[in-house]
């Protein structure tokens, strides 16, 4: 009797209540209305290497709006989504969030359709669900190319528009490596193929090499043909992996199987490499973290050719990288108030002059100091671009899959032939498992 009766005097004070809300509901919303928001944003960022000049960003929108932005950093090599899993399952999910295409499917449903925002008119790069909407704000532009030091090019004879295919690849890259010893070169490539951290540098960045290089940017057939469960083109990706086994001959022996990050970009740098298998983001850490040693190195003049790996190709790969997006549990509006803001004035001359990103918006008036900003207009204003259709393998496929296989070549435990075997048992395994 004694439950029955505290049941009853719950059910009846649960009842006093949804009555008590119904009858005040349209004057709470109208006084909320004019409340200004007095809590924190918080931002992912997965751009490690901007990290401070993301809190710039936060911190100066503070001083604009008077609301705080907390920037939570992923490290490199950190598996975003799974954290963003975690963050959900613990209901900490930040206002924004950062997604790279694949990873959008993780989420459907759950993110607010941007279409109606103002700066959405203003870019060609928004991600676009179609079912959901316009998911996803860019923040910058980026590119993939094999990158070049071209002071040391130039002191070899070696003229980078000359290479066209893998016959003036390798013949640039011997040249380089005869004078290796005389302009003091650690190695002629930095090339890293460790998985466990650098897996989305092989098995993303580069095999999408494969997918893309040469390709118009609305050609889908390498990536259609993966997802057709995992096939392979067996020809073009052998010359592909011909590509990759010449790096590795030229490659710095002390980080090609077991190096990091840092150090790969720090000793490109610092010179001591011709060319390097990292994108146009390194631009940010030699103005940036590695800025005296670029400055010693002489602040050489970089560029970037294609990887042709078949005769003719003549593209670099530019996408937006990955983008922001909004959850509809959350801050929404003030999370889309924070990204409109970040498409103006203000919030571009730090993405762009101090970030170096390239601006995705069509009315930036600002221009990178990154030293990379002119070699990808170049590229783009040529129509010499090709996609980045890597984002539309399945998740983790490259990272955790596909980049053990490139660490096999580069340990000598394959060779072409094994390691094209190798990359064609994975993906098959893995579109099984799908």
């Amino acid at each position: 009797m004694k439950k029955l009766c505290s049941y009853l005097i719950c059910t009846m004070l649960f009842l006093c209540a949804i009555l008590s809300g119904c009858g005040q509901k349209a004057e709470t919303e109208e006084v909320s209305a004019d409340v200004p928001f007095t809590g924190t944003l918080r931002l992912l960022n997965i751009k490690s290497e901007v990290n401070d000049q993301i809190n710039e960003l936060a911190k100066k929108y503070q001083q604009e709006t008077g609301i705080t932005v907390e920037v939570i950093l992923l490290p490199a090599g950190v598996d975003a989504q799974a954290t963003l899993k975690g963050y959900y399952l613990s209901d900490q999910m930040p206002d924004i969030i950062a997604c790279e295409a694949s990873g959008f499917g993780n989420w459907e449903g759950l993110l607010e359709d941007m279409s109606d925002q103002d700066w959405v008119s203003r870019t060609d790069a928004a991600y676009v669900d179609n079912t959901y909407g316009t998911l996803g704000f860019p923040y910058t532009t980026e590119a993939i190319g094999l990158a070049y030091n071209a002071d040391i090019l130039s002191k070899c004879g070696v003229d980078p528009a000359s290479i066209t295919g893998p016959s003036s690849l390798k013949a640039a890259i011997e040249a380089v490596d005869a004078k290796k010893d005389q302009l003091g070169l650690k190695a002629v490539v930095g090339y890293c193929a460790e998985p466990e951290n650098l897996g989305w540098s092989s098995g993303n960045h580069i095999f999408g090499v494969y997918i893309d290089s040469g390709l118009s940017r609305t050609d889908t057939t390498y990536i259609d043909l993966l997802n057709d469960g995992g096939k392979l083109d067996t020809e073009r990706f052998t010359d592909f992996a011909k590509m990759m086994d010449l790096f590795i001959q030229y490659s710095d022996p002390d980080l090609v199987a077991e190096g990091a990050y840092n150090d790969q970009v720090l000793n490109f740098a610092s010179g001591k490499y011709a060319f390097i298998t990292q994108g146009s983001w390194i631009g940010a850490t030699l103005t940036g973290d590695a800025a005296s040693e670029y400055a010693a190195a002489g602040n050489f003049e970089v560029g970037m050719v294609p990887y042709a790996f078949q005769d003719g190709m003549d593209t670099i790969l530019t996408s937006a990288p990955s983008w922001w997006a909004v959850p509809k549990e959350g801050n929404a509006e003030e999370a889309k108030a924070f990204l409109q803001w970040c498409s103006e004035d203000s919030a571009q001359q730090i993405l762009v002059e101090k970030a170096g990103f390239i601006s995705p918006f069509k009315d930036s008036k600002y221009v990178a100091s990154d030293p990379f900003a002119p070699v990808i207009s170049q590229y783009i204003s040529a129509g010499k671009t090709s996609s980045w259709h890597w984002m539309d393998m399945p998740e983790n496929l490259g990272q955790k899959g596909i980049a053990f296989a490139f660490h096999k070549l580069a340990t000598g435990e394959v060779d072409v032939d094994g390691f094209v075997k190798e990359v064609q048992k994975i993906t098959t395994e893995w579109y099984q498992k799908l």
